[in-house]
Parts: C-alpha cells; structure tokens; sequence
C-alpha cells in the first residue's frame, strides 16, 4: 500500500485509470501476478504473487520489454526490435543487458519503486508541478498462501470503495480488481481465479465480509448482502452482466461466436504489426460469446 503526500486526494478517474494500466503494465514486464487491487483517491492497495522462474527465455524477455517499453523513450532508447537483435548475438553486451533485465524481474519492491516512479512522472507533467507524490516508500504486509488467508486479504483491498462510501456493491467501482474481473478483463478474472474459486463464490465472500461495519466506515447492508448470498447464490443475473461488460459492445472490432471472431480477427491481422487477439467473454449462460476489442495505445505516454 502507497499513499499521497498527507493524504492529498489528487487522483480523480483519469488519474486512477492510468494507475490501473501502469499497474498491468509493470507487473506483466517483472512476472509478478496481481492477485488484485484497488486504486483510490489517496492510495492504492495490492495483492501480489511473486512467483520465482528457474529460467526466461529471450522471446518472453523481449516481450516484457516491449509491455514496458513500447516505443524508445529518453530514458530507453533501444527498441524492442534492437534488443531482439543483440541477444540473439550473444555477446559480452547482450549477455550485460540480459543479466540487468532479469535482475528486475520478480522483485516486490522493484515493481512498487517503478510503478510509483512511472506514475509521479507522468503527474507531475500532467499537472506541470514537480515534487513528490507519494507520501512513504511503500508498506508492505508477507501473507501467507494458503487460500482462507489469501482470500480475506483479496476481499479487504476490493472492498475499499464501500468502506469509503462510494459504491454499495464494488462491482460498481471500476478501479478494484473484483470490478475489472466482472467487466471480463482476463488478467483480473486470472488473479482472482488463482483465489481457487470462481467469481460467484468470490462475490459471497465480499458480500458475507462487507456486510459486518468496521471502525465506523461504510458497510453493505444486511438485506443487499442476504439477497447476495441466498436468493442471487453469488450469481450476478444477465442484464447486470450486459451493464458491466458493456465496453464489448460499445468499443469491441467484433462480438459473436467463437469462430466468427476467430476469423474477423484472422483477416484483421493480415494489416496489423500488433496482431490482435480475440477475448471469450466470461459469465454469459451457456458460455457462447467472444470480442475482438480494439488495441489502443497508452493515452499517458
């Protein structure tokens, strides 16, 4: 957990949506798994699985190069082609870069010191002030892997948004980890399914912790947390699944079968460097749609 110089509420929905992004984006590159997370007005939270690989292959290593370096910048500006080109050599300076990128990988506090780095550049410019951002290193709790644990803690960081007051279910609060993996975002559903129990069971737990008030914050009422738990089993019903994951529709290339989207997308990537891949959208009864979305490049670059 991180949070602003005094507690300052700086980060409104442009702020915390690309937070969000830098928090994929950095995980993904160093190997760690994002469990799940909430990202507030004044702080955010993560869950993380630090996983030790024996051995990254160069093709993995440039392809989390280039997630966190897409184009050159002035701090990196050796394209992810070029890396490429000089492992595959093999000398004493590809075997030098080699050995640096992986020193970055799997390592907690490299991930929270770029995060944190990335984002209060890309804040401060945004805003053109200078100065810091954050208010500490960073506070850091080992939690112990056994699923009961895990899933109190997953529960707690994707429950922020009620405690605060600002939504009553945290389906509804879009920066949260529960949030992305109910609108279909696959690496959240990832997260959350390596809890071992699929999102239904999860939104159980949500509902059966937030119901219980705690040092005076907000909490889910009896009655939403009954009807969660008993009459809805956990299940969210169809149309409020077609509300959460209503960016398909409004931003997808395509929407239909599986071997529909399979071959729009086959087509597209003919004329595509970046080739485009489709999505199986989660949690619709009898499991029959998929999206092609459309790939955007990062707004905060």
């Amino acid at each position: 957990m991180s949070r602003t110089v005094n507690g300052e509420a700086w980060f409104g929905d442009n702020e915390r949506e690309v937070l969000r992004k830098m928090i994929h984006q950095v995980s993904d590159f160093s190997g760690i798994r994002v469990i799940t997370y909430a990202v507030m007005k004044n702080h955010f939270h993560l869950l993380v699985e630090v996983r030790r690989e024996v051995e990254i292959s160069d093709a993995e290593l440039v392809r989390r190069y280039r997630v966190l370096y897409p184009s050159p910048t002035l701090w990196q500006p050796m394209s992810a082609d070029a890396l490429a080109k000089i492992l595959e050599e093999d000398t004493i300076e590809a075997r030098q870069i080699r050995s640096g990128l992986l020193r970055r990988m799997h390592d907690a506090s490299w991930l929270m010191k770029t995060l944190k780095q990335r984002f209060s550049n890309w804040f401060n410019k945004s805003r053109d002030r200078f100065g810091p951002v954050w208010a500490e290193r960073f506070k850091s709790v080992l939690v112990e892997g056994d699923f009961k644990t895990l899933r109190t803690v997953a529960a707690y960081i994707d429950l922020n948004s009620v405690r605060s007051g600002i939504v009553e279910d945290p389906k509804d609060y879009r920066f949260c980890g529960y949030s992305e993996a109910v609108a279909g975002h696959q690496r959240a559903q990832e997260g959350l399914l390596g809890l071992d129990l699929d999102l239904a069971k999860y939104r159980k737990i949500l509902f059966g912790a937030g119901m219980a008030p705690k040092d005076g914050k907000e909490s889910i009422s009896r009655e939403d947390a009954l009807k969660v738990l008993e009459s809805e089993n956990g299940e969210l019903p169809l149309h409020v699944l077609l509300r959460c994951q209503i960016r398909y529709f409004s931003e997808g290339i395509a929407l239909g079968s599986c071997e529909f989207v399979e071959e729009i997308t086959e087509r597209i990537n003919r004329y595509r460097k970046r080739p485009a891949r489709p999505h199986f959208i989660h949690g619709f009864p009898g499991q029959f749609l998929c999206a092609l979305k459309a790939i955007r490049k990062n707004t905060y670059r």
